[in-house]
């Protein structure tokens, strides 16, 4: 079982995102969630912006708020994050490489899961690199009866909340769509940057964008809808896989409910 979370936008002091979203208590409570999960995940996937900044100071605080996960953590950066920073704090995971995008490749059990950095620094807008697509169709061609979960950070398609669709996958989306278009083994696609959860069929693949575990974007479905934000529930996604049955994706929520209430 593999848990995605996305867009936590952790700070160095602790501070509230835009005076009102307490990111860090949120991440924390983000955390405690995911140990609350039973069976508990075998890997936990970040699908970008880790940090507000980029700073290495806050790429500590990340690093104590994540301390009490048992199981490994595998991350993208996203427009927030800064490479270099993010290379250091990751770099005794041991799955980012020492130079370049910080794409990464691990087997986990059946299922093999490409990350992909899509980060511009300086801008919020995504690109893919020529050698971040090389690291794809390698990893995909490499392993073709193994069945496969993508992660990048900008969706590479238009969702509908205008200020979000500005700042996608600019560059590198037709290529994207043409290399998974040729791994069939490619069983879902999966992104973060909207902060809402939004569901797609991209190069016949079916595309998740995780909300986010702390503010969600707000559902402003115009062409020119502002650029806002809400305090509804933090969440997060579950992929369930075996071979039998495929791979499933549940969304849930951070806080608990009342219950389980038996039947």
């Amino acid at each position: 079982m593999i848990v995605q979370i996305s867009d936590l936008h952790v700070t160095s002091d602790g501070h509230a995102v835009c005076g009102v979203v307490p990111t860090n208590a949120m991440a924390k409570r983000a955390v405690g969630a995911i140990l609350r999960l039973a069976p508990r995940p075998d890997l936990v996937l970040v699908s970008g912006d880790l940090t507000e900044h980029g700073e290495p100071e806050e790429y500590a605080a990340l690093a104590n708020l994540l301390s009490p996960l048992p199981m490994p953590v595998y991350a993208v950066p996203g427009n927030h994050d800064r490479r270099e920073a993010m290379r250091s704090a990751f770099g005794n995971a041991g799955f980012l490489a020492a130079q370049g995008p910080l794409n990464f490749t691990i087997d986990a059990g059946p299922l093999r899961i490409v990350g992909l950095d899509s980060l511009v620094e300086g801008k919020s807008h995504g690109v893919l690199l020529p050698e971040t697509l090389d690291h794809l169709d390698r990893s995909l061609t490499g392993a073709p009866d193994r069945p496969a979960l993508v992660m990048l950070h900008h969706p590479p398609f238009v969702c509908g909340i205008a200020h979000m669709d500005k700042i996608r996958l600019l560059d590198g989306a037709e290529e994207l769509g043409r290399i998974l278009s040729g791994h069939r083994q490619v069983k879902r696609l999966i992104t973060g940057h909207v902060h809402r959860p939004v569901l797609f069929t991209f190069a016949g693949i079916p595309c998740q964008i995780a909300p986010s575990v702390a503010h969600q974007v707000a559902l402003e479905l115009t062409l020119d809808g502002p650029a806002s934000f809400t305090l509804e529930p933090p969440s997060m996604l579950i992929h369930r896989f075996d071979e039998a049955h495929g791979l499933t994706t549940h969304m849930a929520y951070v806080d608990s409910a009342p219950g389980p209430y038996r039947f």
